[in-house]
């Protein structure tokens, strides 16, 4: 498909996939080669900085992520510059891992060799594949080392910490056919499961109190129960679903339910009063918790209390209404990109088409408040960080800026394609269907 065909006829993207096009550009901007491949930088307009410290190579913030992003954009339009792009970036990668010491999904090389193994497959390179699988030895051999007795990296349990690493080795234990993977994956989630209620983390998250205790996703008690379903669902083992409920409990008793609406506290007992509505602390992280216990555990009260997320969601006003727990933030990790990945989501798995619909709005949002008339195609300017209003920045990055954006706008896009299904990348504490669409409506 020609790019001129997609490309917006006016000084706003008329559809979710041109203004993901246009996203690629402002990324593009950013790019640097050296004689391993490419970077892109995580800000290329000077006049502000990053919203967050460099990373390189991450799937949070850095090459990880945009690499995912553009095989997602070459699969949507067609193009295969940006199977270049990716190409690309995966190389460097590749040759350049080495150099990182961070194990974690989002920050470290459990997201790296995700972007690899993904570039892999699509560009039936089989050195991406073998570079990933030389990841994620290193991983399992350093939880071996690590002096506890039984497989461990670190004593965060939450998906931004062990959590993560356990997904990650669960992805490449499907993928590369290692079994070796799993094995760790599941000694490393038995000693979690151990946990008295898995996931709650004390003192350690920034501008917390520290005996704030978190109920969401990337730092707390949501996202460990998350990991614990998907492991019986791989194991069938009664443990990790006995403790996955445990944790589906704390969160269902702190959580505000009015009206068959739900929200969740940013943190306890400090912040009952404040709702994230975002993945990394809010409804569209919990929300993957609870749906993740119901695909695996068939019970349909985990589905209801996802859909008492969405109507939380809905019913705040959002996106023409902001609260404190929305404000000026449109990235994956907290803001409208996230809810996007929520409601395309739920689309797919239950066929209501209000889900959709209210997708729909939130891209018309999105898309609403890109930055573009110069020509060097979309970004979008935020306060990445709530309590610092004042730190605006427009990033390139998956979880924070435009890669991110552009693919939650791609997932929108396949989710309103049935008669031209199409896989799309999710990452792996996504639960729901990789082709965006019900049965329904594939024709």
């Amino acid at each position: 498909m020609s790019l001129d065909r997609i490309r917006a006829s006016s000084a706003r993207a008329d559809s979710p996939l041109a203004a993901a096009v246009l996203a690629g550009e402002w990324i593009r901007s950013a790019a640097a080669d050296d004689e391993h491949g490419r970077r892109w930088a995580a800000n290329p307009d000077r006049r502000d900085g990053s919203a967050v410290t460099p990373e390189p190579w991450s799937l949070y913030s850095g090459a990880s992520g945009i690499v995912l992003f553009f095989l997602e954009l070459a699969a949507a339009t067609g193009e295969e510059a940006y199977l270049e792009d990716a190409a690309a970036g995966a190389r460097r990668l590749a040759a350049t891992w080495r150099e990182q010491g961070d194990l974690s999904l989002y920050h470290g090389l459990a997201g790296t060799m995700l972007a690899l193994m993904e570039a892999g497959w699509a560009l039936g390179e089989g050195g991406f594949e073998s570079e990933a699988a030389a990841i994620a030895d290193l991983i399992v051999r350093r939880g071996r080392e690590s002096g506890t007795g039984s497989v461990g990296w670190s004593r965060d349990p939450a998906q931004r910490g062990e959590g993560g690493i356990i997904l990650g080795l669960l992805r490449a234990a499907a993928h590369l056919g290692v079994p070796a993977y799993e094995e760790a994956a599941v000694e490393a989630g038995l000693r979690i499961a151990r946990l008295p209620v898995p996931g709650h983390q004390f003192g350690d998250c920034a501008d917390l109190p520290v005996d704030a205790v978190t109920p969401g996703f990337l730092a707390g008690t949501s996202g460990t129960a998350f990991l614990l379903a998907r492991l019986y669902g791989v194991t069938g083992d009664e443990r990790f679903l006995l403790a996955a409920r445990s944790g589906a409990a704390f969160v269902r008793e702190v959580s505000v339910v009015t009206g068959g609406c739900a929200v969740v506290p940013h943190h306890v007992p400090h912040a009952r009063g404040l709702h994230y509505l975002g993945f990394c602390s809010g409804s569209a992280g919990v929300a993957r918790m609870f749906y993740e216990l119901h695909r695996v555990g068939g019970d349909p009260g985990d589905l209801e209390w996802v859909e008492r997320l969405a109507r939380g969601v809905v019913k705040s006003g959002v996106p023409r209404r902001r609260t404190e727990g929305y404000w000026d933030v449109a990235c994956q990790c907290c803001g409208t990109a996230g809810l996007v990945e929520l409601f395309v989501g739920l689309w797919a798995a239950t066929g209501e088409r209000d889900h959709l619909e209210y997708a729909r709005l939130l891209a018309t949002d999105l898309i609403g408040r890109a930055t573009g008339d110069d020509g060097r195609g979309y970004r979008w300017y935020q306060a990445y960080r709530r309590l610092r209003p004042r730190e605006v920045s427009a990033d390139t990055g998956y979880m924070v800026g435009a890669a991110g954006i552009g693919a939650a706008l791609l997932h929108l896009d396949a989710a309103g394609r049935g008669d031209r299904p199409r896989r799309v990348i999710l990452l792996p504490d996504n639960p729901f269907p990789v082709i965006p669409l019900p049965t329904s409506a594939l024709r």
